[in-house]
């Protein structure tokens, strides 16, 4: 790990990029600009070769047992600490869905958000993920609103603002209640 890494909290939702070392203790800046300190255990650094989609297929219980290697027991042990990952994110930006917008009018920007949110909500739903982020951004609250209309057609998830701090006023968080006969 070195002073520009791009790195992520293990246990939280939280990435950065490395602006200081100190023995055992990382500074990282946050993409709001808030530097927070971490152990170095409890960083991972992001080096761009994992795409969302590999991360999260990724075995799960290996990296939250690395982390809790003073620990033994078996793997299904871990199993609560899925509760704590990082949720999912799914960045809804048209520019970040298509390669270009020209052509494209709004109408149809919205329906491959909308499209685009509810594979992604599905997928998480299948992959048994807890918590989505989906990113919006601001604007004039379109997106946000018709989001949340969508979000209501499910009676398996509940939604709220997301973190204020990483994601400003921006993204909407989805909870997705597990149903335990599965």
């Amino acid at each position: 790990m070195k002073i520009g890494d791009k790195v992520s909290v293990l246990d939280d939702a939280i990435s950065g990029v490395v602006t200081g070392i100190s023995g055992n203790e990382v500074t990282i800046k946050t993409a709001d600009g808030f530097e927070l300190d971490f152990l170095k255990s409890e960083l991972i650094v992001m080096d761009g070769s994992i795409s969302k989609k590999e991360l999260s297929e990724m075995d799960v219980f290996s990296i939250v047992s690395e982390k809790n290697y003073k620990k033994p027991g078996k793997t299904q042990r871990v199993k609560p600490k899925e509760r704590n990952l990082p949720p999912m994110e799914v960045d809804l930006h048209i520019n970040q869905l298509v390669p270009k917008t020209r052509g494209l009018n709004n109408y149809e920007m919205l329906n491959i958000q909308l499209d685009t949110a509810k594979r992604q909500l599905e997928f998480a739903m299948s992959k048994r993920i807890q918590k989505v982020v989906f990113i919006h951004g601001v604007g004039e609250g379109v997106l946000r609103t018709e989001l949340e209309y969508l979000f209501n057609r499910y009676d398996n998830v509940k939604f709220y603002d997301a973190d204020f701090q990483k994601y400003g006023r921006g993204a909407t968080e989805v909870y997705i209640f597990q149903n335990s006969g599965s």
